[in-house]
């Protein structure tokens, strides 16, 4: 049937004459079997002036569709005439002949089906937009074919050669495909093609030179392909050309001195290829009417050339990820009146003094311009002021990666419109207070890797639209404000990397927050609710100074993937509530206090494949399903009460029943040895203490009644994760002061003051402190805990004072943070004064309330520590001395006072001695 109508040019005088004997045969038995068909609802009979061949070629098309959803087709059929089908036009002469199918966006599936190729009077094709697959069809014979759209499907293979044979082809539209294979260089015979649209398939190969012979094209777009080779330098001759799109291949040589005859050319677009070598001088002279120029990621070099300017109509330059563009930006790149986007970044383009920054005063000149990206150059100095006078429609304003330093001109904040701000990776200073709280329309601010100081502003509260922000890696101390957690689209948070302190606001992280990086800083404090985060997907928290327990809610986070609380001082159990998060990828819970056992709901997580639990106190059965069979997947030292496991673990497994009830002597010499160990040390002080008469204190001491708990070497090592680095809080003329977390009799925040008992005098120091502390208490006073004097897992003697860890460190860090300059604007007069009344209250106390006076002799800022309310403690009595009023003391006894010698830190002692 597909024959019928069919003229073959080819054919001999004698096949015709053959073939129109068999078509004789042939037109009866379809005259019949169309009456046959007349009334059975499947041919209209009405139309008989119709064309059969198309009619019965479009039935085929319908036939290879598999889905059709939107009901494109339901009109297919006999009860009207084809040409009243949806998608289809036919002629106005009769007999009606189909001119056109347009089907385009109706989310058709199935293959094209070849029957198209008979309808002989078709013009236009447009089948875009739709899921059809498999190969294109042989539609050589449509010689009036002018439009074949076949764009954005799942078309496969070749590009057919037969395409070729469509002599009247004005535009190709095949983009958006899985075509393979080289471009034919038979489109060349295409005489008459305008648009050639081939990109965003998988075409291999070269440019064909002989697309240079169709001088009627108007655009190639090729890009997005695997093409490879140079540019031919016969697309010069294409004198109509106004679009050539060649980006995101393999191309590589030079850009052709030949694509400047292009005069027409508007859009000349090459980004991503492995073109080298400069830019043509003279390409602004030769390309007058050029509105785009795209050649970034490349590696293109040389200076930007000054011609650029002759091409008056430029809206949009993209010479990024190049790095070889040298030199100054041209000032006269402010003349372009028409440009709205200027990315220049990624390359080697320097400023150095005022006369290289006269560009920036030049693009003020550009009213219209929208995106400015001069990230990762060699612009060094003070920003110029003239960076708030650039266009008010300004949104997109990129810095970052340079050598830039000194302070953000508060004129930045005039930008209203900016909705990205990138200054990362400089050397900025001072504070940020002044301008960022103006930029009321960013959703992104970049200034990680500088060094800003100050507060975290209030005033970035206004900027509701916020959703990434980067401070990290700066200066940033005092607390985090809570006003962040009142940002509604805020989804990234990075604070890391600063010197923030205090707790973590409760309203810290909104509704929507997708990431959370509060790393790398010197925050303390508890966590806060989690019940809020249900959008929350990464959770970085590590190596803080964290305090108290992960709240259950946590696991009302469906959506984490990553959680990170690694090297903080958490404690109490791992929330079972862990196990509700399915889509957890990355535990990292190391370096804590967690005690008790495993949850078994981790072995449950089938998406887990990294957990970290090292280096705390768990204890109990590890599981052996789920993460816990892959040993290189989790990790588990430091842990020594856990028991069992997969073999490859190499953990004791646990005691049976009758272990456990036996063990128990063996636990209780473990036990006892050590407690009799302590015991025989304490008394054996205590008679060598007696014995020289001095009124030093017993071990354990006690205030008020109340006995100081008992601890041991083991006891403050673990609570401080073996004396590391990372719990370090300060070093003095006699020791170091670690910060840890003892669990017994109550778990409680520690400072563990360990005495180098190598240093001359430290002995002294130790038994000094001891004695000045044990019958005095006050509030102003450093609380001691404990005392602790042993030997340590090697032999050597041990001596360390427990404290409570005060929160907010020293004065001296509120007064002098280091690096930072002067800090005191921070303490208010209110703060000030009290300190000051806190700390006389102090000195009041040793020297007229005790019952032996003590001159504390080293009164000094680091001295004085703040708890959570700022209240001040006076701390370090390890060189006071007492002065005794009995008559019996000798002139030479050191505890008694004549004349004193002062000893101290030199800056705070008076510059005499006292006359008592």
């Amino acid at each position: 049937m597909q024959a019928l109508g069919v003229e073959n040019k080819d054919l001999t005088m004698a096949a015709k004459a053959k073939q129109h004997m068999k078509l004789g045969m042939i037109i009866p038995w379809a005259t019949v079997i169309l009456l046959l068909s007349c009334g059975a609802g499947t041919i209209d009979c009405s139309t008989p002036d119709g064309n059969n061949t198309d009619f019965i070629s479009l039935l085929d098309f319908k036939r290879a569709i598999r889905n059709d959803p939107k009901g494109a087709l339901s009109s297919w059929n006999s009860s009207m005439h084809f040409c009243s089908w949806e998608g289809v036009e036919c002629s106005r002469t009769r007999p009606e002949r189909v001119v056109a199918l347009n089907l385009s966006g109706q989310a058709l599936d199935g293959q094209i089906s070849p029957s198209l190729g008979n309808l002989s009077y078709l013009a236009s094709i447009n089948l875009s937009t739709n899921s059809f697959s498999g190969q294109i069809p042989p539609l050589g014979y449509l010689h009036k074919l002018k439009f074949l759209d076949l764009k954005y499907n799942s078309l496969q293979g070749n590009i057919p050669n037969a395409v070729t044979n469509c002599s009247n082809l004005q535009g190709l539209y095949l983009a958006g495909n899985f075509l393979v294979g080289e471009i034919p260089k038979k489109v060349a015979l295409l005489s008459n093609l305008l648009h050639l649209w081939l990109h965003s398939n998988y075409l291999t190969g070269t440019i064909p030179p002989e697309l240079g012979n169709i001088t009627t094209l108007r655009q190639v777009i090729l890009q997005t392909n695997q093409l490879h080779g140079s540019i031919p330098e016969q697309l010069g001759k294409l004198s109509n050309m106004s679009d050539l799109m060649l980006g995101g291949n393999r191309l590589s040589g030079r850009i052709p001195e030949a694509l400047l005859n292009l005069s027409s050319l508007q859009q000349l677009a090459m980004p991503v290829n492995m073109l080298h070598g400069p830019l043509p001088s003279k390409i602004g002279d030769f390309l007058p009417n050029l509105r785009i120029l795209f050649l970034g990621v490349n590696m293109l070099g040389g200076h930007i050339p000054e011609s650029l300017t002759n091409a008056s109509e430029l809206q949009s330059i993209d010479l990024g990820y190049n790095y070889g563009f040298t030199g100054r930006i041209p000032p006269s790149l402010g003349k372009l009146r028409e440009l709205r986007m200027l990315l220049l970044h990624d390359n080697n383009l320097e400023a150095k003094d005022s006369q290289s920054w006269e560009f920036l005063n030049a693009l003020t000149n550009c009213t219209l311009l929208e995106k400015l990206s001069l990230y990762g150059n060699n612009l060094q100095g003070v920003l110029p002021y003239s960076i708030g006078n650039l266009s008010s429609n300004l949104d997109y304003l990129t810095l970052g990666s340079n050598m830039l330093h000194g302070l953000v001109p508060s004129s930045i904040g005039k930008l209203h419109k900016l909705t990205k701000l990138d200054l990362q990776y400089n050397s900025f200073t001072g504070f940020i207070d002044g301008w960022i709280g103006n930029i009321v329309s960013l959703q992104g601010l970049y200034i990680q890797g500088n060094n800003f100081s100050g507060h975290i502003p209030y005033s970035i509260g206004n900027i509701s639209k916020l959703s990434e922000l980067f401070l990290a890696v700066n200066q940033f101390y005092g607390p985090i404000p809570s006003i962040l957690g009142k940002l509604p689209q805020l989804i990234l948070l990075d604070l890391s990397n600063n010197n923030l302190q205090g707790n973590i606001p409760k309203n810290l992280i909104a509704d929507t927050i997708v990431q959370c990086l509060l790393s790398n800083n010197n925050l303390e404090g508890q966590i806060p609710f989690f019940n809020k985060l249900q959008q929350l997907n990464y959770l970085d928290l590590s190596s803080n100074k964290l305090t108290g327990e992960i709240p259950f809610s946590l696991g009302t986070c469906q959506q984490l993937q990553t959680v990170r609380m690694d090297s903080n001082f958490l404690s109490g159990s791992i929330p079972i509530s862990f196990g509700d998060l399915s889509g957890l990828t990355m535990l990292n819970l190391s370096h804590n206090n967690f005690s008790g056992s495993i949850p078994i709901a981790l072995s449950k997580l089938q998406l887990l494949t990294q957990l970290d639990l090292s280096h705390n106190h768990l204890d109990g059965e590890v599981p052996t399903q789920g993460v816990f069979k892959n040993t290189t997947a989790i990790s588990l030292i430091g842990n020594w009460l856990l028991c069992g496991g997969v073999l490859e673990l190499h953990i004791p497994p646990c005691p049976t029943v009758t272990q456990r009830r036996t063990g128990w002597r063996h636990y209780f010499v473990r036990i006892l040895i050590p407690i009799l160990g302590i015991v025989s040390l304490t008394l054996l002080i205590y008679f060598i203490i007696s014995r020289k008469k001095v009124p030093r204190a017993h071990l354990p001491l006690s205030f008020s009644g109340e006995q100081f708990p008992k601890v041991s070497y083991k006891d403050l090592a673990q609570a401080t994760g073996n004396f590391t680095e990372s719990n370090l809080v300060g070093r003095g003329s006699h020791g170091s002061v670690y910060k840890g977390r003892l669990t017994a009799p109550e778990p409680v925040v520690v400072a563990v003051k360990v005495f180098d008992l190598a240093m001359e005098g430290t002995d002294r120091s130790f038994m000094s402190e001891c004695q000045a502390l044990r019958n005095i208490r006050h509030r102003n006073l450093l609380p001691i805990l404990t005392a602790c004097s042993t030997i340590d897992n090697r032999g050597n003697d041990f001596k360390a004072l427990v404290y409570r860890f005060m929160p907010h460190g020293s004065l001296d860090s509120w007064l002098h943070p280091p690096g930072y300059g002067n800090a005191a604007n921070y303490l208010d007069l209110s703060q000030r004064l009290k300190i000051a009344v806190d700390i006389a209250d102090a000195l009041q106390y040793i020297h007229h309330d005790c019952e032996n006076p003590i001159i504390h002799c080293d009164l000094k800022p680091s001295n004085i520590l703040l708890d959570d309310d700022m209240t001040a403690h006076l701390g370090d009595f390890g060189i006071a001395r007492f002065y005794l009023e009995t008559k019996s003391q000798t002139a030479g006894d050191s505890r008694s006072t004549g004349t004193i010698n002062l000893k101290g830190t030199i800056g705070y002692i008076a510059p005499g001695s006292i006359r008592t």
